[in-house]
């Protein structure tokens, strides 16, 4: 039996941890970079993003810490991983920690999922990014 396989991916942003906090917290900007839905920065807050060919993925927001950190399950009942944001202020701008985990190497969806989210994840920060300069 495989443990749970995690990404983590660090990117610097030019902008203050309040920029990057709304990105990540408001539904009409998270749509522009990665999905939408409707994201609050609630602890037990539940919504769906709107991943495209992957379907909806119901998710739930289990810890908040206000320009710092949002943790949320993701695909709750199926691929049931955590995404965890962290934001640190560096120089001017954001240091910006995502930890994806929990993919089960054992099932052939989780398996996929992680072959899949792995080399997808750094294009999401990316377009993070272009969003923020918006």
């Amino acid at each position: 039996m495989n443990p749970p396989a995690v990404i983590q991916l660090d990117h610097v942003y030019a902008h203050p941890p309040s920029a990057v906090w709304k990105a990540l917290t408001d539904p009409a900007l998270h749509a522009k970079w990665w999905a939408a839905g409707d994201v609050r920065p609630v602890v037990g807050h539940r919504f769906t993003l709107d991943m495209g060919a992957w379907g909806q993925q119901p998710c739930e927001v289990v810890a908040v810490e206000p320009e710092k950190l949002l943790q949320y399950r993701f695909a709750t009942g199926t691929l049931d991983t955590t995404l965890t944001w962290r934001l640190v202020p560096e120089g001017g701008g954001t240091r910006l920690t995502l930890v994806h985990e929990g993919f089960n190497l054992d099932s052939p969806m989780g398996r996929r999922a992680f072959e899949g989210m792995k080399p997808g994840w750094p294009g999401v920060l990316a377009r993070l990014g272009t969003a923020l300069e918006g």
